[in-house]
């Protein structure tokens, strides 16, 4: 490991969930409503928890969005980091990389998401960016092969092919100097609609965690709609951290579209803010990281 990259708080988190057998939710966030409901959820549980921002993050507030999840991290009584999740540009990840929030880096991971190329381009890129990250301490991810779908935020590679992680191209992409992998093996961003429609390959997980034991950690993408069995499945086969969107936001979402305007705004945030709060909560107890921090 990297001299500057033994104090990434990142690693240490995943780490400590390889160890344990338990799972660390990652936890897209496009507001205030999001990034209090995780807080107020890690703190009352004791859970450890990752705070995922997209680059659209960056774009939409000038770094404000970043400055209040990066200062909600720090501040908290429980571990917490910033994860900028899916930056697909390389000046995007570079402005990540170099951005502070009184005096420390804001992210303590980025996920150099370079699935849009073809493979030797995107192994090149990510080789290059992961060397600007590591040398200002900051922990990165890659995706091996390519996840189908998008999400709010990302951008979308539906008129891509969806191409499953193989052992040796994980292998590739660990020598980059990665720090997680988020592999391809069913997984898809956005909906699945229904859980009869998700097809996780769980022999390909299982032969690409072992080839990354020891180097690197496993990432979850794409659980919309995953109940608990699956979830706790995918921790058995090395999965340490599981990013969640509409998984804990379904209800917030739901809510927000029949309330909005029938009700004070205030009430708006604050109702929505304990919906999210709640799930974040039951999602900590489903992956076994309550108590862990």
């Amino acid at each position: 490991m990297p001299e500057k990259l033994k104090n990434n708080r990142a690693i240490a988190m995943l780490d400590a969930a390889a160890d344990g057998g338990y799972g660390v939710l990652g936890i897209v966030s496009y507001n205030l409503e999001t990034i209090v409901a995780a807080v107020r959820a890690a703190e009352r549980k004791r859970s450890p928890i990752q705070i995922l921002l997209f680059p659209w993050a960056i774009h939409y507030a000038n770094g404000l969005l970043v400055n209040l999840a990066a200062d909600a991290c720090r501040s908290a009584s429980v571990p917490i980091t910033l994860h900028m999740d899916h930056a697909q540009e390389e000046d995007i990840i570079v402005k990540a990389a170099d951005m502070q929030t009184q005096g420390q880096n804001s992210f303590d991971s980025i996920m150099i998401d370079m699935s849009h190329y073809e493979k030797e381009e995107n192994l090149a890129k990510t080789k290059k960016l992961v060397a600007h990250c590591h040398a200002r301490g900051i922990a990165t991810e890659a995706e091996p092969g390519r996840i189908e779908g998008g999400e709010d935020g990302v951008k979308d590679t539906a008129e891509l092919e969806g191409l499953l992680t193989t052992p040796e191209e994980a292998q590739e992409f660990i020598d980059t100097g990665i720090d997680f992998l988020a592999p391809a093996f069913g997984n898809v961003h956005g909906n699945y609609y229904g859980v009869k429609n998700i097809k996780l390959d769980y022999p390909r997980l299982d032969s690409i965690h072992r080839k990354a034991k020891g180097q690197v950690r496993i990432v979850l993408h794409g659980t919309n709609e995953f109940p608990p069995d699956i979830l706790q499945k995918c921790i058995k086969s090395g999965v340490t951290r599981i990013n969640v969107n509409k998984l804990v936001l379904h209800k917030y979402n739901a809510y927000v579209e029949e309330n909005t305007g029938k009700v004070p705004l205030t009430e708006l945030m604050e109702k929505g803010t304990q919906l999210i709060q709640g799930l974040i909560e039951e999602h900590m107890d489903i992956i076994g990281s309550t108590g862990k921090a």
